[in-house]
């Protein structure tokens, strides 16, 4: 078992042992893209929405250094056609971006410690390869795949902490987006990876109207396609936990409900449903993190209005949003339109495709929004008292 190459099953073993919502339904949604050319997903939540246990669940399943077929017994996924056909069968890399951000946050040359612990992992278990100076991650793969036909799972999760929290470094921005472009559009990408799969809170950046890494199938909170209910709670799953655990169905609809996911009108929180029944107790659960001192410093810039839109949100009106101009960079946001796509992703409004229009979606968010509209002095609302 290595450090970002076949970690093995142990991560999403621990999930299952416990309280385990069944979202393995992701999987025959991502088999279906191996080895074609839909095989890059791009799947983008709000914190607390289930990314991580999603990326440790597919880890589990196509992870070839183990045997997973106790863990998924029962489960969704293994009513599939193409259960056996993928189940332990490649080799995968997994890496969590926050990992990189957390112990090398000040350092320049961090994409290069990003190629260079990955490479020595892969090493560690194809000794038969042998390095020149000047390879980078994407030449060590395909030599892999030369010397023994196998092709990789690539997982990362948080895709996009980099350019969330050093994304004012114009040269770690340029240097994370190349390697991401070498990686995935390079001439030999389809040769070496069955699939890739990134998880994130923003969309792949844009530039102008053409995504940085256009080869990739966006799933999001504004689009998320076949993917709706693959993160998040539905309500019948919440309805099914309230049963069994004895909690207040209409607490949890009045706390948690509200997101709208594609088709899906019904999504909660899952993080803070399950803190709940923890608990035993029906609260915020969301954390003060840089997510709201963003919320805090969009509400202050009051394009075209910004702030009466807000407190008519909290007051339980919809407000109309253009979601499409937006350049998935938290840098870069120009207009009234592009705070509301920003807030959107971050979990703090919810979207209706529909109507295109966003509103707060329970009194969790509406808590958050509050604490904010303090913070920026603004005309304070009443909403779900």
């Amino acid at each position: 078992m290595g450090i970002y190459i076949n970690r093995g099953n142990s991560e999403f073993r621990d999930i299952v042992t416990h309280e385990y919502v069944d979202k393995s339904s992701l999987i025959p949604i991502v088999n279906a893209t191996l080895n074609s050319e839909r095989r890059y997903s791009c799947v983008t939540r709000c914190r607390r929405f289930g990314k991580s246990m999603a990326a440790k669940m597919l880890c589990a399943y196509y992870d070839k250094s183990c045997d997973s077929h106790e863990l998924f017994r029962g489960l969704e996924a293994e009513k599939d056609a193409s259960f056996e056909t993928y189940l332990n069968k490649y080799y995968v890399i997994y890496v969590d971006m926050t990992d990189f951000t957390t112990r090398f946050r000040n350092e320049k040359e961090i994409v290069k410690h990003i190629q260079n612990k990955i490479i020595n992992d892969i090493l560690s278990d194809f000794s038969q390869i042998n390095k020149q100076d000047d390879d980078d991650l994407m030449e060590i793969l395909f030599r892999v795949y030369e010397n023994t036909s196998e092709r990789f799972v690539m997982i990362i999760d948080e895709w996009d902490a980099i350019m969330r929290e050093m994304g004012k470094d114009e040269y770690i921005v340029t240097s994370y987006v190349d390697l991401l472009r070498r990686l995935f559009k390079g001439a030999n990408s389809n040769i070496v990876f069955a699939g890739a799969y990134l998880t994130g809170i923003l969309p792949i950046k844009r530039y102008n109207t053409e995504s940085a890494l256009n080869n990739f199938r966006e799933y999001t909170m504004i689009n998320p396609s076949r993917m709706a209910t693959s993160l998040g709670f539905t309500h019948k799953e919440v309805e099914e936990l309230c049963q069994k655990y004895g909690m207040d169905m209409k607490e949890m609809e009045r706390w948690y409900d509200g997101y709208r996911i594609g088709d899906e009108s019904h999504m909660f929180n899952p993080y803070s449903v399950m803190r709940a029944i923890d608990d035993n107790h029906y609260r915020s659960y969301w954390t003060t993190t840089g997510a709201y001192d963003s919320v805090i410093t969009y509400i202050q810039m009051n394009y075209d209005g910004l702030k009466d839109d807000i407190i008519r949100m909290l007051s339980g009106e919809h407000v109309y949003v253009n979601t499409l101009k937006f350049q998935n960079d938290m840098r870069i946001v120009r207009s009234r339109n592009d705070v509301l796509t920003v807030l959107i992703h971050l979990g703090y409004l919810a979207y209706d495709g529909d109507s295109q229009e966003c509103y707060i979606p329970n009194k969790e968010v509406a808590d958050e929004f509050m604490n904010a509209i303090e913070d920026t002095s603004c005309t304070q609302a009443t909403y779900y008292s």
